[in-house]
């Protein structure tokens, strides 16, 4: 077994490489004056089982074009097996057709990878866990989410509340209550489907004097935490924190979320940035390195 480095993970890979006692085979790349993408493996690939962790954060197109380009690369150069590795799967979000015309960018991904070369894969958090059934090969989801809390009880912040955007990421901050050891709750969330604006409401949450972790799945606009860093200080909250797997903090997201009173947002090298202080190099190598059955 062989990982590739994908060019938009390679500190992730080499980390996961270093953890799960695996071969790392680097990757030569570049774009083309026109914008096309170009990919070489820099060392053999034949009869083995190659792991190419690459993550399809913005920007999406060109990231997912370098994985399906790399599995293809190494289906052509003698592998057995392409397992991906993408921390963020991008186009996740779209899993179901919500207006007329629409289509689900996910499955579509999905078969495009598989025609890639793709024979099974792996994500972190992805949005839906249910539409990777749809998946022409196996895929499955790993959850950040204990890794991420951990963070904050190393810093010292046990017993705190987690609070989830929503109903619907509950079992996040489920999650997350489990290693923090604190209260755990949700605000009513409503979204417009055209325009994506989103309406809070706090309902029977007892936060006053507390510290909260708001916990997401994703932070990309901001707009959920801003809401939500609002609802809490008006319920008197003492300190807010907002914590996510997928940074990707579009624009100026990041100066919105922490203008509106949260203290630090956390995130993981799933998107590679400065908030990504929690690295999935454990959790994935820790899946690599566990037998398969069958």
């Amino acid at each position: 077994m062989k990982i590739v480095l994908g060019p938009a993970s390679e500190e992730l890979g080499e980390k996961i490489a270093e953890l799960a006692n695996l071969e790392p085979v680097r990757v030569a790349y570049k774009t083309f004056p026109d914008g096309e993408a170009y990919v070489r493996l820099k060392s053999s690939v034949k009869d083995e089982h190659v792991i190419i962790v690459q993550t399809t954060s913005a920007p999406q197109d060109s990231r997912l074009i370098q994985l399906a380009l790399l599995a293809g690369a190494s289906k052509k150069n003698g592998a057995l097996r392409v397992t991906a590795v993408v921390p963020y799967l991008g186009y996740a979000r779209q899993d179901k057709i919500f207006l007329e015309g629409e289509g689900a960018s996910i499955e579509t991904m999905a078969y495009m990878l598989n025609a890639a070369g793709i024979d099974d894969l792996v994500t972190v958090n992805v949005h839906s866990e249910k539409a990777l059934k749809k998946f022409p090969f196996p895929a499955k989801t790993l959850s950040a989410i204990p890794l991420v809390s951990k963070y904050f009880v190393e810093k010292g912040f046990e017993k705190v509340f987690a609070l989830a955007p929503d109903k619907g990421a509950m079992y996040i901050a489920k999650q997350a209550q489990r290693v923090l050891g604190g209260g755990v709750g949700h605000l009513e969330k409503k979204r417009d489907r055209h325009t994506g604006r989103t309406t809070q409401i706090g309902q029977n949450l007892d936060v006053k004097g507390q510290t909260v972790i708001v916990f997401d799945d994703i932070i990309s606009t901001g707009g959920t935490i801003i809401g939500a860093a609002k609802i809490l200080q008006e319920l008197g909250a003492k300190k807010i924190f907002a914590a996510c797997v997928h940074p990707i903090l579009a624009g100026d997201a990041e100066q919105r979320i922490l203008n509106s009173g949260v203290e630090e947002i956390v995130g993981t090298d799933s998107v590679p940035s400065h908030v990504s202080k929690v690295s999935l190099a454990p959790l994935i190598a820790k899946t690599l390195k566990a037998p398969k059955s069958g």
